[in-house]
């Protein structure tokens, strides 16, 4: 019986000692270890240096149905109105008034862009995404995030237009 006890406490204690001894030391923080490229990244010269959003181009109707607006002289108050209404129920999950949201404000847009292309961004945004340049560079300025077709007619899209008159 002394046997198997001090045979225990020996093994116990080499148990002990072998695993015993050893430091590792934590590191602070975070580090990762990365191996330099050789390749040479070859960047493009920018188109423009003004964002999307504040490019003026009075030229550019756009692609869809509406080729030509006639805007009268006057602000149509019963049409504007109607528009904000619109705007409110279909637009506001995406653009304030004064400020860039998930899309651009509309305040000052007929100073930048024409009534056509207005009027066919709201109405045809897939394909003016596709097909027009300046709709692509605002695609890419708000972060991939296209505009959604909300199924508007025509009158409700010069409705809008109209109160954008009015901002």
């Amino acid at each position: 019986m002394k046997i198997v006890f001090k045979s225990m406490v020996l093994l116990f204690s080499l148990l002990l000692v072998s695993c015993g001894g050893k430091e590792e030391k934590k590191k602070e923080g975070f580090s990762v270890k990365r191996q330099k490229t050789t390749e040479k990244v070859v960047e493009t010269p920018a188109v423009s240096e003004t964002k999307a959003s504040e490019r003026v181009d009075l030229s550019n109707k756009g692609v869809g149905p509406v080729t030509s607006v006639a805007l009268n002289e006057a602000i149509d108050d019963a049409m504007a109105a109607s528009g904000k209404e619109v705007f409110d129920q279909m637009c506001m999950a995406c653009h304030r008034v004064g400020k860039k949201f998930i899309g651009p404000a509309p305040n000052g847009i007929l100073e930048r862009r024409t009534p056509e292309w207005v009027m066919n961004m709201i109405l045809n945004p897939d394909q003016m995404v596709k097909e027009d340049l300046l709709a692509k560079d605002l695609l890419i300025e708000f972060n991939g995030s296209p505009m959604a077709n909300q199924g508007l007619t025509e009158e409700q899209a010069r409705a809008v237009l109209e109160y954008f008159r009015t901002l």
